[in-house]
């Protein structure tokens, strides 16, 4: 019988650095620079500052479970072995909500500003294209689509720095160092109400334990690497947002918050830097679209190994290129959806999956570490309980600010998932019983 081929390891450190710095896209600070300026009440370093502490949290737990298991499941795979297989399935179900709506939005972003820049091509001839090139650049490998990601996301870091760097140019003789950080006329609870929105701009990290299988050395460089994106992401977001802060100090009125990142780039470096930016917000949402499928079809492979979806579709890889070339044409498919979608649901989406998948993961390491293998010492239960205790918590406040509606969805697609379950489990068990009474007739004719 031909050996089923499997996934290559064949990614660096570098490698999957920039895939989940890709994922979670730096640009995505100016995407949402007016809801959360207006949130903060325009008290964004403090509320950056706030939303990395908070996500420090569970980004530690899924370092500790990375080391655990080197395995691309994710969530999936930490939750169904730390806690229970059923729950695990949950787990999974939830986070291929976030993952299979995350190409979505990247088409659906990149064809809102492509056409409002080329208006007379259709929205949808943008989405289109960006989703065949996504498709693309994935079936041809794990290792070029992290080259590509690198490119894109120095490309992002530079812009950056050319903001930050005009932004020192307009430095307010009338405020000091500290300002920024010792405002006190704001409420901390609306601070907090702008970390709660900011905390999304840091979604992306647990994205690269989906591609573990294909990462060298991977119990020490999947959690290196979420420690690296985790504090090079909060360099790139409260370093511009600190520097705003001193440059203009006074309240900044918006025309639109949905387009204040561009308002405030043009505020500060004129219509040349706008023009700029534009650029380098669509390479960004490209980029984003190839890690996106990228986690996604990983994720679907490693559910297909293990039966939850159907093996013979999802657990494929190609003998050549080692990608899951089916799983990413599903992907492809199911990305069409943005032709019919809206933003603000593909959005809330997302949103709930990540959630569901960040409140499990802490549970899975007290599960596995200090309830499992009974690590309980003075610094394990520091480590291995109340650390990823506070994570869930922190996660479980943040669950309770969901809208109604992305409740909804959510739990919608969660009961789809538990009546999958059970016709798969049933299915199995009906087979089972069929398989066994056929060799009993066997054994019985046997002895006739």
């Amino acid at each position: 019988m031909k050996e089923q081929a499997k996934l290559q390891q064949n990614l660096s450190l570098q490698h999957i650095v920039f895939l989940g710095l890709a994922w979670m896209t730096p640009m995505i600070y100016f995407s949402i620079y007016g809801i959360a300026y207006e949130a903060a009440g325009g008290m964004l370093t403090q509320a950056y500052l706030l939303a990395f502490i908070a996500i420090m949290f569970t980004a530690y737990s899924y370092s500790m479970m990375a080391r655990a298991h080197s395995t691309s499941g994710s969530a999936y795979s930490y939750v169904k072995k730390a806690i229970h297989p059923y729950l695990g399935f949950l787990v999974g179900w939830a986070l291929l909500l976030d993952y299979l709506f995350s190409p979505i939005i990247a088409c659906l972003t990149f064809g809102i500003y492509m056409h409002a820049q080329f208006p007379a091509i259709p929205a949808y001839m943008w989405m289109i294209g960006l989703n065949l090139l996504m498709t693309a650049v994935n079936i041809k490998g794990a290792s070029f689509s992290a080259n590509l990601s690198k490119l894109f996301v120095l490309l992002q870091m530079c812009f950056i720095a050319l903001f930050c760097i005009l932004l020192i140019r307009n430095f307010s003789m009338h405020t000091t160092a500290l300002e920024p950080l010792l405002q006190t006329q704001i409420p901390i609870t609306k601070i907090l109400t702008g970390a709660s929105i900011i905390c999304f701009s840091f979604l992306g990290f647990d994205s690269i334990t989906t591609m573990t299988e294909e990462t060298k050395n991977a119990h020490k460089n999947i959690p290196r690497a979420i420690g690296i994106i985790i504090g090079v992401a909060c360099v790139l977001y409260v370093t511009p947002s600190y520097l705003t802060q001193l440059s203009l100090p006074n309240a900044i009125a918006f025309v639109n918050l949905d387009s204040a990142g561009l308002e405030i780039v043009q505020k500060v470096g004129g219509a040349a830097l706008g023009s700029v930016f534009i650029i380098v917000l669509l390479f960004a949402i490209f980029t984003q679209g190839i890690s996106s499928v990228s986690s996604v079809s990983r994720l679907m492979y490693v559910m297909g190994r293990e039966s939850i979806l159907p093996s013979r579709c999802f657990a494929y890889v190609h003998p050549k290129l080692k990608t899951p070339i089916v799983n990413i044409l599903i992907v492809g498919m199911v990305s069409l959806l943005a032709l019919v979608i809206s933003l603000d649901a593909a959005v809330k989406f997302v949103n709930f999956g990540a959630l569901t998948a960040f409140f499990f993961v802490n549970l899975a390491v007290i599960g596995h570490y200090y309830i499992k293998l009974r690590q309980r010492s003075t610094v394990q239960t520091i480590k291995f309980l109340i650390i990823p205790g506070i994570g869930a918590v922190i996660i479980l406040c943040l669950f309770t600010l969901l809208s109604k509606d992305a409740l909804l969805m959510g739990f919608g697609w969660l009961l789809f998932g538990i009546l999958y379950h059970a016709y798969r489990t049933q299915g199995s068990t009906l087979r089972s019983m069929i398989i066994r009474s056929k060799l009993r007739l066997d054994k019985s004719k046997s002895a006739l």
